[in-house]
């Protein structure tokens, strides 16, 4: 997929100095370029890096804690509680390695997170060599890392001053939501980040229940509230959306914001379905994203929210033509980049842009016979169907197996890291 979203059989991609040298025909960029390295996979796909709007990456490590319960409550008696006795900089750390490893190698080449520590999230990020947009998160409580808002706005400053500027990490502001911060950190945050000109990451109006809380106490829904006060940055990053309506869409329009969907999040936590065909129709941006997979989902698995994305837009419209898979694509890749203020870096391949792209078998049963290449990626491909990970010209992952990770010195303290949690979990209880 290039600028003008062409599809090129038999096509190739000349790749220098960690940006996109040329597309177009394998014949014609052979004969133009000589190659150090070649990655020849004639029974493959060859497309953009996958984008991952929003997650917690760290959360890996409390996969599957708590299933089938309200947000609420999967939140205040189990993820809080675990958070609060577990989260560490290891705990960090190494959960943010299993999750990097699992995102390359379903082919997400960028993803975007929210959580604490975020400096060993970082750094563990580059060390793997992924590209990822990070913010340290900010509450109005005391949490694993720091314990007042202050103290996190204050961190947050720092964390931008390191990491701005880095290849891979672009540092972020992520105050956690309108419902967990006042309205001066709100303020705050929203300042810094367009002092900065960085993102702003923040969860907004996911349940029903967020939205009336903020309709008592605010008497505005919490997109309006949140331009009241003056507190949406230039490049604002709204999370699942779920509950906007009409007037947010318009206020969301009016701000720039873009939109992380996380369909498999909201279906899990019954938390609803936004309709996305009107937020585009709006002209909004939407990214896709898997949110967390301690109990919201369970996986980072983009090729199950590209299906996803589609499949209910559909079934809640009863128009078999909503979000039609190219469109569901472009999410998951180019309106991603867009939603994140990188539709110049990143998101399609284009002469020029940073190299991230990956390749994805089609020497497979279900990929037989072979038919549109935008309905065989949201409806047909499987992300175990990736072979190859490319980032900032750089190979990641090569025929499935990771080369800037140990999956087996991962796995095993991983496992060390999650008997804790459950030990810690059954503490004073009889």
């Amino acid at each position: 997929m290039d600028a003008e979203r062409r599809v090129i059989d038999n096509g190739a991609v000349a790749i220098g100095g960690g940006r996109i040298l040329a597309v177009g025909p394998r014949a014609e960029i052979d004969k133009a370029y000589k190659a150090k390295q070649r990655i020849d996979q004639p029974q493959a796909m060859l497309t953009p890096g996958l984008v991952n709007t929003h997650t917690h990456a760290a959360m890996s490590l409390l996969r599957g804690l708590a299933d089938d319960v309200p947000l609420q409550q999967w939140l205040e008696k189990f993820i809080f509680p675990a958070e609060a006795k577990n989260v560490t900089p290891e705990f960090v750390r190494w959960g943010t390695r299993l999750a990097v490893m699992e995102m390359m190698l379903s082919g997400t080449t960028t993803y975007t997170d929210m959580y604490y520590f975020e400096d060993d999230v970082a750094a563990v990020t580059k060390e793997a060599g992924m590209r990822a947009v990070l913010g340290q998160t900010i509450i109005g409580f005391p949490a694993p890392d720091y314990k007042t808002p202050q103290e996190a706005l204050a961190a947050t400053e720092k964390f931008i001053g390191k990491w701005k500027g880095d290849a891979l990490i672009t540092p972020a502001v992520a105050p956690h939501a309108a419902y967990t911060n006042d309205e001066a950190t709100l303020k705050a945050a929203s300042a810094m980040a367009d002092r900065h000109g960085v993102p702003l990451l923040i969860h907004v109006s996911e349940t029903q229940v967020e939205n009336t809380t903020s309709l008592q106490k605010h008497g505005a829904s919490p997109t309006y509230y949140l331009s009241r006060i003056g507190a949406i940055a230039k490049r604002s990053v709204f999370a699942h959306g779920v509950w906007m309506g009409v007037r947010d869409r318009q206020t969301a329009r009016q701000h720039g914001i873009g939109l992380a969907h996380c369909p498999s999040s909201n279906l899990k936590l019954g938390s609803g379905i936004p309709p996305i065909g009107e937020f585009l129709r709006f002209g909004i941006p939407v990214g896709l994203g898997p949110d967390g997979p301690a109990g919201s989902n369970n996986d980072f698995n983009m090729f199950e929210e590209m299906d996803l994305a589609s499949k209910i837009a559909k079934g809640t419209t009863n128009n078999p033509m909503a979000l039609p898979a190219a469109t569901v694509f472009e999410m998951a890749t180019i309106m991603g980049a867009r939603v994140l203020g990188m539709e110049e870096q990143i998101g399609s391949l284009e002469p020029g842009k940073r190299a991230d792209l990956i390749t994805i078998s089609l020497a497979e049963p279900h990929a037989f016979p072979r038919h549109d290449p935008y309905s065989m990626l949201v409806y047909t491909l499987k992300s175990s169907d990736v072979r190859d990970v490319v980032i900032e010209g750089k190979v990641t992952v090569r025929d499935r197996k990771p080369l800037t990770l140990k999956p087996a010195e991962i796995f095993a303290k991983a496992a060390e890291l999650r008997a804790k949690v459950e030990a810690s979990l059954k503490e004073g209880k009889p």
